[in-house]
């Protein structure tokens, strides 16, 4: 990361106080008297993420003037959500760490780890019921079935590797960027009736999080181990047709795009991923799909444009820059 880009503390510098009042609002919500899912919930809360979602539903509701009592349960109900949809996920993946800790399948088994999913799914539906915010259940609702779509889609596509460009692009709407625009849509929702300003902000998210993941499946390819955190190459490794590859494929003479499918078809090693890497470099993957990130942060940006000069909305911006250059 240069020194021009700001560091994701910076940003969340205008909601630093909110952020502080969320955590409480975010740990009373996963109580139970249950003790078991008390138990779980309270490792859920140790797991500690970056909080990418509260604030951007936090800047958000600031960019469109404030932020009152409904931002902070919205704020709630999607960090909720998310985090069981990242339950399941582990389960699915059978994975064995989440956020430096062991995952909450690999201490409490499947099972556990399924019904906890569950669990905090009601629970964030029940936290928009609670204060008939029935707008937040409306879009959280639509995100999740967006976000379980897109995952199928994924799978189906890929047992033949035949995703192209405007599939790929399908799957990360509905996978990450569903989820961001719901989170910015939120915060303008808690704020405003307004719905020009709604759709603006929702707009900025959706764009916002194309950018994120096509910049997230370039760093699969480039980024050290250590710094990412999982295996360079992970997306090849599990077959994962992401935009670098696929235009790579689309690029290189048929024969040797062939090639490389058969090699990922079979399950590609250490070795092969390395080749595999270097074949999407010679092709430019990585090029163009950096390419298409600041096409997506810049129609993010834009956004934007109708929104008097804040810190929370400078913050937008600086978030926008931090996705698309990031190297973790």
């Amino acid at each position: 990361m240069t020194s021009s880009l700001r560091s994701l503390d910076h940003i969340k510098s205008p909601v630093t106080a909110e952020l502080d009042r969320f955590a409480g609002f975010f740990k009373q919500a996963m109580r139970s008297n249950v003790k078991l899912v008390d138990t779980v919930a309270r490792y859920i809360v140790k797991q500690k993420g970056k909080r990418i979602r509260p604030i951007l539903v936090f800047l958000a509701a600031k960019t469109c003037g404030g932020v009152s009592e409904s931002t902070y349960r919205g704020a709630t109900l999607v960090e909720i959500l998310h985090t069981a949809t990242l339950v399941h996920d582990d389960v699915v993946d059978d994975a064995e760490t989440r956020r430096g800790l062991a995952s909450i399948n690999a201490v409490w088994k499947n099972k556990i780890a399924v019904l906890m999913g569950d669990y905090l799914l009601s629970t964030g539906l029940m936290v928009a019921l609670r204060h008939d915010d029935f707008f937040f259940l409306k879009a959280t609702s639509d995100a999740v079935r967006r976000m379980a779509e897109g995952e199928m889609l994924q799978i189906q596509k890929s047992k033949d590797l035949d995703i192209d460009e405007e599939t790929y692009l399908k799957i990360i709407s509905n996978k990450t960027a569903s989820l961001l625009s719901t989170c910015t849509e939120i915060g303008a929702a808690s704020i405003t009736d307004d719905a020009g300003i709604r759709s603006a902000m929702k707009e900025f998210g959706q764009n916002l999080g194309m950018a994120f993941q096509i910049r997230d499946d370039m760093l699969d390819l480039t980024s050290r181990s250590s710094i990412l955190g999982k295996p360079v190459g992970g997306d090849i490794k599990e077959k994962k047709m992401t935009l670098p590859l696929i235009h790579a494929l689309k690029a290189a003479p048929a024969k040797e795009a062939k090639a490389v499918v058969r090699l990922i078809k079979k399950g590609a090693e250490k070795k092969e991923i390395a080749e595999i890497v270097a074949f999407i470099e010679r092709y430019d993957g990585l090029t163009y799909s950096a390419n298409r990130a600041r096409e997506f942060a810049e129609q993010a940006r834009l956004c934007l444009v109708r929104f008097p000069e804040s810190d929370a909305k400078q913050s937008l911006l600086d978030f926008v820059e931090f996705v698309v250059r990031r190297d973790k």
